[in-house]
């Protein structure tokens, strides 16, 4: 998996040095060009969930949502969530760009890699902690940091060999979420050490946009 999320890591960094998120580019075009990118790097063609590019407004919605194509702006904000598989390990990572100068959105894109850290640090030092109580420590991070938390209602999934969704289905278990009351360290049904993605989703919903931040969180 970390080898997987490497990967994941080259090729958003290769997406910001050559300048694919830019003003007057749609989401769909810069999602396939990620795509493509992602192919001519890897020869990856499997993805475990769709991919998302988000831009302006449409950064306030949650996974779930499938906003119409958007053009990016001149001061806009973006995110991107892409889920590759690496012989057979599921990858997912989401990282938020900022075009232009907007201090607001400059400050939140800042803010999302230090709100994880946190997080990650304060699970290294709770043993037991559930994904209720971590959840509840994100939240309380966005708001400290003057955000608010946004997303469905949790901050995170089980990651594993693909597909991920075979290890407790759809279970509250399988979510960093306030319902979760059992341990995140653990094994799952097979035996095997249950790991975590973390995602952290900022918004100012005031101004009308958000953020987006994912990563494993208990390995490397």
């Amino acid at each position: 998996m970390l080898d997987a999320q490497q990967k994941a890591t080259d090729l958003f960094d290769e997406v910001a040095r050559r300048g694919i998120i830019a003003a007057g580019e749609s989401e769909q075009a810069i999602g396939d060009r990620i795509r493509d990118l992602a192919n001519d790097m890897f020869g990856t063609t499997k993805h475990w969930h769709k991919r998302i590019v988000r831009s302006g407004p449409h950064t306030l919605f949650p996974y779930k949502e499938n906003p119409p194509d958007r053009v990016l702006e001149h001061d806009d904000i973006a995110f991107v969530d892409f889920g590759p598989i690496f012989e057979e390990f599921e990858a997912d990572l989401g990282r938020t760009y900022v075009l232009g100068e907007d201090p607001g959105k400059l400050r939140l894109a800042a803010d999302l890699p230090v709100v994880f850290e946190a997080g990650r640090r304060y699970f290294a030092e709770q043993p037991d902690i559930t994904g209720a109580q971590l959840h509840a420590e994100i939240a309380r991070l966005a708001r400290e940091a003057g955000w608010t938390l946004g997303g469905t209602g949790h901050a995170g999934h089980l990651v594993g060999e693909f597909p991920h969704e075979k290890i407790d289905a759809a279970e509250i278990e399988s979510y960093i979420a306030p319902g979760n009351t059992t341990p995140m360290r653990r094994t799952d049904r097979a035996g095997r050490v249950c790991h975590w993605i973390l995602e952290v989703h900022l918004v100012d919903s005031a101004r009308g946009f958000g953020g987006f931040h994912e990563q494993l969180l208990d390995l490397g």
